[in-house]
């Protein structure tokens, strides 16, 4: 355990201790921050730790950063920014499924996706499976029901959530998101129904929280 539990920056004080205690380096959230704000972050934790990485990041942020981490990666649809200098699966075949209700969700979906595999876990992508085709869904429901954890990603009325939890038999964590017209409400709908679900063992996490869930995932995944 690093015995300077902390660093202090201009505007920021870094846990280094967050990777002992959780199992995981401070994620850090770039939304809100400056481009050098975040650099001066990331330099920091690159001095211990293989693998961190940030969520709602900018383009601008990656590039600023590159010149001093050259192996730092920015994935633009999950506008995740990270480094994962040596890879490792913690979970070996124990699987984290990630469905989506349709294209639109995807982005929301890979931050959970990329999330949990970053953790080191086996991620199964299954996008564009919503209700308004739902034979799509059946067709992949095999798969789906193998893994470990599943995590549902929707948003106009976010009735995916209810199907899967009414179809698999694992831990299933509900992400709604603000896809939709003017009545979901910027994904509120969306949240009201899957926190009224009537399928038994479905949990919800906030509107276009990949990050959330995808860690939540990590952690039932991990459980032995």
């Amino acid at each position: 355990m690093d015995t300077n539990k902390s660093v202090q920056l201009d505007g920021a004080i870094i846990d280094l201790d967050r990777n002992e205690r959780q199992g995981f380096p401070e994620v850090v959230y770039c939304e809100g921050k400056t481009d050098q704000q975040c650099v001066d972050i990331f330099m920091t934790l690159q001095e211990h730790y293989d693998t961190f990485m940030g969520t709602r990041a900018r383009i601008s942020i990656y590039e600023a950063l590159k010149p001093h981490i050259p192996d730092v990666q920015y994935d633009e649809m999950s506008r995740i920014l990270y480094v994962n200098r040596n890879p490792i699966n913690r979970n070996g075949e124990r699987t984290i499924a990630v469905v989506t209700a349709g294209t639109s969700d995807m982005p929301v979906a890979e931050e959970a996706a990329l999330t949990a595999e970053l953790m080191g876990n086996k991620v199964l992508r299954v996008y564009d499976v919503g209700v308004a085709g739902i034979h799509r869904l059946m067709e992949r429901l095999d798969s789906i029901q193998e893994a470990n954890v599943v995590i549902a990603v929707a948003g106009m009325e976010g009735a995916l959530a209810s199907v899967l939890g009414g179809l698999v038999n694992k831990p299933l964590i509900a992400v709604p998101t603000s896809v939709g017209y003017g009545a979901n409400f910027e994904g509120l709908a969306a949240l009201l129904a899957m926190l009224n679900s009537c399928a038994a063992g479905v949990g919800v996490v906030n509107i276009d929280n990949g990050f959330g869930a995808g860690r939540l995932a990590h952690m039932i995944n991990s459980q032995r």
